[in-house]
């Protein structure tokens, strides 16, 4: 009984965790439609957050790669006074991102809905 009690309180927490995750998300960065996105990402710096090798099996144009896993150590590449698109594989990435950019100083964050997979304009592939 005490080990349910435990999955339960586990379960609980993590749920509870996912959703302040979500709200904070909310607050931080605007989710952008395809359409949306493509009306500013050209005035904008637009970030593509995937691993190396996602980004040259195929990236939007003009987009630039940080990863996530490198983005604490490369912020210098970013502008504060700027406008940032970010954008992943299915937009959880780039909502973690948008967070620590957000710590960071960053205000006007916007990432694509639903991440790279939904977006049907020009792609560059290496």
């Amino acid at each position: 009984m005490d080990i349910l009690y435990f999955l339960l309180i586990m379960l609980g927490a993590i749920v509870v965790y996912s959703v302040v995750n979500w709200l904070i998300q909310k607050r931080i960065v605007k989710t952008l439609t395809e359409e949306e996105f493509r009306e500013g990402y050209r005035k904008a710096q637009l970030i593509d957050v995937r691993e190396p090798n996602e980004y040259e099996a195929g990236h939007i144009l003009g987009a630039r790669n940080i990863p996530l896993s490198q983005l604490k150590t490369r912020l210098q590449e970013l502008r504060p006074d700027k406008p940032v698109y970010l954008y992943c594989q299915s937009g959880m990435r780039s909502g973690r991102a948008a967070q620590l950019l957000n710590r960071k100083g960053y205000k006007n964050l916007s990432h694509l809905q639903g991440g790279f997979k939904k977006w049907s304009g020009k792609v560059k592939k290496k």
